[in-house]
């Protein structure tokens, strides 16, 4: 569980707000706008109306309480440049920002942001690759190289082992779970045999799972 401060509650806001919550985070959440508080406040610890560009709002808050700071401004760029400068200068411990542009995400490294994340991007990312393969059926990206992947069987996988396959070695991937409907088994055995209809769960480069994918 860890203490979160959260500015700016539009859709991401929103959004970010009920998933903390549910992992059972400490938030206190701030906005100008009251209505985009009202319907948050039994999932919060603490809540406040008030315009964060003000220095002294900021201060009014304990930043130094804090373990993340998400600054969740939409549309108003300067507002959230502006807001993750500030915390940083009030001892803010880590500062997430949000960007919607690769030129936003480096002036708000360079003006004080931990790290800087991409939700509208990241989520079209995660649905062109999706869905642009008829053998994807789920990924997420780690770095520019590394990804996860939800990928189906070859066919001469089925009836064979992972240790007989000498799969790490041979695919130069990892599997973290195998995926038989909808139950997943993480980190299977090297003895475990793989059956029609099951999934796999891989994790490596890109350009290597990509070599598995074109034999599909």
């Amino acid at each position: 569980m860890k203490s979160i401060l959260m500015i700016g509650m539009g859709k991401f806001g929103h959004l970010l707000c009920m998933n903390m919550a549910e992992l059972d985070n400490e938030i206190m959440i701030v906005d100008e706008d009251e209505e985009r508080l009202s319907d948050l406040l039994p999932l919060v610890t603490s809540a406040q109306i008030g315009d964060c560009t003000n220095v002294e709002v900021l201060k009014s808050l304990g930043i130094r309480n804090f373990d993340v700071c998400f600054v969740c401004i939409s549309g108003n760029f300067q507002n959230s440049l502006e807001i993750t400068s500030l915390l940083k200068e009030l001892g803010a411990s880590y500062v997430v920002s949000k960007a919607e542009r690769d030129i936003q995400a480096k002036f708000l490294l360079r003006n004080g942001a931990d790290e800087v994340i991409y939700p509208e991007r990241d989520i079209a990312e995660r649905a062109a690759k999706k869905f642009s393969s008829n053998h994807v059926f789920d990924y997420l990206e780690l770095t520019d190289d590394y990804g996860i992947y939800e990928i189906p069987l070859l066919r001469e996988w089925i009836g064979k082992s992972i240790r007989e396959l000498d799969f790490r070695v041979r695919y130069k991937v990892s599997i973290l779970g195998i995926k038989t409907g909808e139950d997943l088994s993480l980190l299977p055995s090297p003895d475990d045999t793989f059956e029609r209809e099951q999934h796999l769960m891989v994790i490596g480069k890109k350009k290597d799972i990509d070599r598995i994918l074109q034999k599909m």
